[in-house]
C-alpha cells in the first residue's frame, strides 16, 4: 500500500506510525484513520476471466453484494465486537487490522468475524518487519527489510517468511501487505528508508520474492507494494502529493522488481498514491487508469490489485471524499479499495458504488470481473 496511515496516524511498524501498506513510526493505538465521476481516460483493460465456479457465484450475487466484496475498511483491533457487526451488517470482502492494539488478533477473536460473513473475509495486516509490524508484541520482532537483505540469504528470508506466515495464519490473518518492493537508498528513517531491501533493484526483487514465497507457503497471500515505485518519490503520501521520477526512469530502476511478475506466484499488488510524470499527469496512480493499464499491460499482472489507503492519506483525502475516492479507484481499474479509517461510512460507500453501477458510471461487467478475482484469491468459490 504506499500503505495507509492507520489508526489515528497509523503505524509503520515497531514503534512508529502505521500505514496501510506503508508505515511510519508507530503511534499509540487509536481508532483507524484511512480516504466520481467518470474518468477522462478509459478504464484499465483487465484480463478476461474464464467461466468458472467463481463466475457462477458472482452471477448469483446482487450488485450491492458484489461491490461490498471490493472494499477493505480498517477496523479497530481493540473492539472485536464492532468488527463483527461491520461484517455482519455490510458483508464486506475484507478488513484491515492496523495500529498497536492486538485484541482482535488474540484468543480466536477473528473466528467470530468469519462466522458473521456469508463469504469468507480477507483479514489483512501490514507485517513487513522493522518499523511496520503488527504481531511483534505477540510473536517477537522481525528485522527491517534492509537489515534482512544485509545479514541474511534469500533462503533464510524465505524461512522467516514461512515462520511469520504461520504465526499470522494461526491468529486468523489471511493477507499481508508485504513485501515492500520499493527500491531506495534513503536513510533508514525516511518514508521508505529501511523498509526497502536495497538500492539495487535486482536485490529487491530477489528478497521480496523470497519473503513472498515464505508467506504463501504458510497460507498467507503476499501483497507487493507500492506500484509503480515509491522509493524515489518526492515525499510522503500520508502528508500530501508525491511525485516520482518520469516513467522512463522508473522503468530503469523502480519498476524492475515487477518484471516477469508471474515468477512471484500467487500475489496481489498494491498501487500507491504516486503522481508519475508522463503517466498519471498530476493524478495519484491509485485513481489513474493509466497506472492500472501499465500494471495489467506492460507488466502482465492478472491477479487482484488493491489501492493504498484511500481514507487516511492526504494525497487522496485533501482532494476527495471517501465515497468519491473509492469510486474513482474502482473506475480506474482497482479490484479492491482499502481505507484504514471510515469504517462507519461503509454503508455510504456501498450506496455510492451501487448507484454508480445502476447509472452506468461503474460498468457492471468490470465489477463482476473484479469480484471474481477477489473471490478466487480468497478461495471462496468452492
Amino acid at each position: 500500500m504506499f500503505a495507509a496511515l492507520l489508526f489515528s496516524g497509523i503505524v509503520s511498524g515497531c514503534a512508529s506510525p502505521t500505514i496501510s501498506g506503508t508505515a511510519m513510526a508507530r503511534p499509540s493505538a487509536a481508532a483507524p484513520t484511512a480516504g466520481g465521476s467518470s474518468m477522462a481516460s478509459p478504464p484499465a483493460a483487465a484480463p478476461s476471466l474464464p467461466a468458472s465456479a467463481c463466475g457462477a457465484k458472482v452471477a448469483s450475487m446482487d450488485v450491492r453484494a458484489q461491490v461490498a466484496q471490493l472494499v477493505v475498511p480498517g477496523v479497530d483491533a481493540g473492539n472485536p465486537a464492532a468488527a463483527v457487526e461491520l461484517v455482519r451488517s455490510q458483508q464486506i470482502g475484507g478488513i484491515f487490522v492496523g495500529g498497536n492494539n492486538t485484541t482482535l488478533l488474540q484468543n480466536g477473536a477473528l473466528n467470530a468475524v468469519q462466522a458473521a460473513a456469508k463469504i469468507p473475509v480477507s483479514v489483512a495486516v501490514d507485517e513487513e518487519g522493522g518499523r511496520v509490524q503488527r504481531i511483534d508484541d505477540l510473536d517477537g520482532s522481525l528485522p527491517s527489510a534492509r537489515e534482512l537483505a544485509a545479514t541474511k540469504t534469500p533462503d533464510e528470508v524465505r524461512a522467516l517468511g514461512v515462520q511469520r506466515g504461520q504465526q499470522l495464519r494461526a491468529r486468523g490473518v489471511t493477507v499481508d501487505y508485504a513485501p515492500d518492493a520499493d527500491v531506495s537508498e534513503e536513510p533508514d528513517d525516511a518514508v521508505i528508508g529501511d523498509r526497502s531491501y536495497s538500492a539495487d533493484p535486482a536485490k529487491v526483487r530477489q528478497y521480496a520474492m523470497a519473503f513472498a514465497n515464505g508467506l504463501r507457503q504458510s497460507g498467507i497471500t503476499p501483497v507487493l507494494k507500492h506500484f509503480p515505485g515509491h522509493g524515489h518519490g518526492s515525499g510522503d503520501s500520508h502528508k500530501g502529493t508525491v511525485t516520482t521520477p518520469p516513467l522512463d526512469q522508473l522503468r530503469q530502476v523502480d519498476l524492475q522488481p515487477y518484471r516477469n511478475i508471474a515468477e512471484y506466484g500467487k500475489i496481489e499488488v498494491m498501487v500507491g498514491h504516486l503522481d508519475v510524470p508522463d503517466l498519471t499527469n498530476g493524478v495519484p496512480a491509485s485513481i489513474s487508469p493509466a497506472a492500472y493499464q501499465l500494471l495489467r499491460g506492460e507488466y502482465h499482472f492478472t491477479g487482484p490489485v488493491i489501492t493504498d489507503d484511500l481514507g487516511g492519506m492526504k494525497a487522496i483525502t485533501d482532494q476527495y471524499s471517501l465515497p468519491d475516492a473509492v469510486l474513482k479507484a474502482l473506475q480506474s481499474g482497482a479490484d479492491e479499495a482499502l481505507f484504514s479509517s471510515g469504517s462507519g461510512n461503509v454503508g455510504q460507500v456501498l450506496d455510492r458504488l451501487t448507484k454508480a453501477v445502476a447509472d452506468g458510471d461503474l460498468p457492471a461487467d468490470r465489477v463482476a470481473a473484479s469480484v471474481q478475482r477477489v473471490l478466487t484469491s480468497k478461495g471462496a468459490c468452492g
